[in-house]
């Protein structure tokens, strides 16, 4: 009898795996994750290219079957999952695996949350699902992973693997809710066929990689669904001659990455979640930044700031150095080095950062500006040795009297080095899901996430997320988000 195949040998590994035989730390894991995931999507409901997604999805109409953040009425599952992806993507704050750089929860959680509603599943079903649709897109990242390059072959292809895992994985998390075993098989080797992102608009601009989570979980459903109604895929989908790996990698991968310890040893714990709303490169600036005040640096002492940083990242954070010390809007502000060091610096909200520091007039305020114009951006060897397993920094400042002192950060806040507590991430879902819902239902949802395996209504615990932000008639007015465009961001795949 010959070998499982690699899909096989997922299909099994979810099939199999119960809600008794996750570890404590993967539940606990993906409470927080569902938890963070939805606050994300709340706050980036009122974004004009949220909106636009969620006026598509109500256009294309079908059976009302699972609920969406923003649209008072249940949508078809696909396009549920579709427009919380979409949210979840948007404001570059959505969890982030090393050294894959993948975004896994953005698309897993929504595909999960809209089948479990469609199916009736319950709290402890829907944590099972998550935990081994989340194990299987960060394994097929790390299949992907160039450990001699120290990068993602998937990245330097253009491709963006955050929506091609992701489609993958939130199919088996679909999968493990509406079948068994040979559902999650073929649905693997249906959703492979669906899987897709490109990010040039990292480098060049445009709205559209905020849809690729959105369209990643609106894959995995939609696969799902073909599936129960007869639809089949190659058993040997993932490392075929013409598979998965193939198409996306030319081959080269690596197939251990995906089977080894299957089941047994779990990466879901260890992926990092942001703790601050901007680009995972700048994070360490932002707390190297925040130490120096601590120690009762002000701007006035300081003649000069030097941000060491992985090579890898100067091109991301750091260059052009013109266009990092004076970003035009607060999206672009999120993918600088200099504004980092000057959001630590001045102290910034919510965990050290949030959303209301990377606004378009803090982008353009003078005295951020005047911190801006004196850091420089360079490479640090020590942290390029560290890198892509974490994001690290080592921040220099020459102040007036002469002294110099330096604050390195070597670990990034939210790993599994520097873990964020539950009440941290409920902290920062109050800061986010606080701008449009009310405080009891702020503080009824953290419980519920936290409470999530005795949750049996699903829809009783979206329902609240359904009214915010309504939809006015789109000939009325359009509003405008600092993210509107992303010309002059970087070819970071986050």
């Amino acid at each position: 009898m010959s070998a499982p195949t690699l899909a096989e040998q997922v299909a099994s590994f979810a099939a199999e795996t119960s809600y008794d035989d996750l570890p404590d730390a993967v539940v606990h894991s993906v409470k927080m994750r569902v938890l963070d995931t939805i606050g994300i999507a709340v706050a980036a409901a009122p974004l004009e290219t949220s909106r636009s997604a969620r006026r598509w999805a109500l256009e294309q109409g079908g059976r009302e079957l699972a609920s969406a953040v923003g649209v008072e009425q249940r949508l078809p599952a696909n396009l549920a999952a579709f427009v919380n992806g979409v949210l979840a993507h948007s404001l570059d704050y959505d969890d982030t695996h090393l050294p894959s750089v993948l975004h896994p929860s953005a698309s897993v959680v929504p595909a999960a949350l809209a089948a479990a509603e469609k199916h009736g599943a319950d709290g402890r079903t829907l944590i099972r699902a998550i935990a081994v649709g989340l194990e299987t897109c960060v394994r097929l990242g790390m299949a992907g992973y160039d450990h001699e390059a120290r990068n993602s072959t998937f990245f330097e292809h253009g491709q963006h693997a955050t929506s091609i895992c992701g489609a993958m994985g939130g199919a088996v998390a679909a999968a493990v809710i509406a079948g068994d075993g040979e559902t999650v098989l073929h649905s693997l080797g249906v959703a492979a066929s669906m899987a897709s992102g490109i990010i040039e608009a990292n480098r060049t601009g445009g709205t559209v990689k905020r849809i690729h989570c959105g369209w990643a979980a609106h894959s995995a459903i939609s696969a799902v669904e073909l599936v129960r109604h007869g639809l089949t895929g190659p058993p040997t989908v993932l490392e075929g001659r013409f598979g998965f790996f193939e198409a996306w990698l030319h081959g080269r991968f690596d197939p251990s990455a995906v089977s080894e310890g299957l089941g047994e040893t779990w990466a879901v714990p260890d992926i990092f979640f942001k703790p601050y709303p901007a680009n995972h490169f700048t994070h360490a600036a932002v707390d190297a930044a925040a130490a120096l005040r601590a120690e009762g640096i002000t701007v006035d002492q300081v003649e000069r700031l030097t941000l060491g940083v992985p090579a890898p990242n100067l091109r991301t954070i750091g260059e052009p150095i013109e266009v990092k010390r004076a970003p035009e809007t607060g999206y672009m502000a999120q993918f600088s080095g200099p504004y980092a060091v000057a959001v630590g610096l001045l102290g910034g909200s919510g965990l050290g950062a949030g959303l209301d520091d990377y606004t378009d007039e803090l982008a353009q305020d003078p005295q951020r500006r005047r911190i801006m114009d004196l850091v420089d951006v360079v490479a640090d060897e020590r942290c390029t040795e560290i890198f892509p397993r974490q994001f690290p920094a080592v921040l220099t400042a020459r102040l007036h009297d002469g002294r110099e002192l330096v604050q390195e950060v070597l670990t990034t806040r939210g790993g599994p080095q520097r873990p964020l507590s539950f009440e941290e991430l409920a902290a920062k879902f109050e800061d986010n899901a606080a701008r449009t819902l009310a405080g009891d239902q702020v503080d009824a949802l953290a419980r519920a996430c936290d409470e999530l395996e005795t949750c049996t209504d699903l829809a009783a615990l979206m329902r609240p997320l359904t009214t915010v932000d309504p939809l006015a008639d789109p000939a009325v007015g359009r509003t405008t988000d600092a993210g509107g465009s992303s010309a002059g961001a970087t070819p970071y795949p986050g």
